[in-house]
């Protein structure tokens, strides 16, 4: 793998552990309010604990959830990764396993890009949708369509992989990519 490679897989990996993070302290907090909600007293000693303020956790915890599933689904989780049926792909002869790969490639990555123009569309509408509670936090700019524009992110990244996937198959078979299962089946 390139340095270059290395470097944009380190940095997605670093973007979704940040948002891990992020949405485990936003959670810290919202258990930390609503344990001391009933204590009206700390809340007029500490006026940063007043339970009426904290409505926006569980709106950015929700937020951040979506953009952790399609951003690690997109440039952090591998195809090794994903869970596959692969019976009859890996008992094939290697010409037909290449063809396999390029046809099932090619057709995620065509209907991921066929869906690109509905899904904007529908997207279309969310622009004028405010946030219920992120409003507070981030201010008023914050549209739904911006929280939900991470899946048009998804299916262009998952589009060019598969477009890749099917490219180097293409121009090195796929047993290149089948090495791994060969390699595991020894190890038992």
């Amino acid at each position: 793998m390139s340095t270059a490679m290395k470097w944009l897989t380190r940095s997605a990996e670093f973007v979704a552990a940040m948002m891990m993070a992020a949405m485990f302290l936003t959670f810290i907090l919202q258990i930390l309010v609503r344990y001391t909600a009933p204590l009206g007293w700390l809340a007029d000693a500490v006026p940063l604990l007043d339970p009426s303020r904290y409505g926006w956790t569980l709106e950015l915890c929700l937020a951040l959830w979506v953009w952790i599933v399609f951003w690690g689904a997109a440039f952090v989780v591998g195809d090794r990764d994903h869970v596959t049926f692969d019976i009859l792909y890996t008992h094939v002869n290697p010409k037909l396993r290449t063809w396999f790969a390029i046809i099932g490639s090619l057709a995620v990555c065509a209907g991921l890009l066929w869906s690109l123009e509905p899904t904007w569309s529908k997207f279309h509408i969310l622009r004028l949708k405010k946030t219920a509670t992120l409003n507070g936090l981030l201010g008023d700019w914050v549209r739904m369509r911006d929280i939900y524009s991470v899946y048009m992110i998804f299916l262009l990244a998952v589009s060019a992989r598969y477009a890749w996937r099917a490219f180097s198959a293409f121009r090195h078979g796929a047993d290149a990519e089948t090495s791994h299962i060969r390699d595991e089946g020894a190890d038992r």
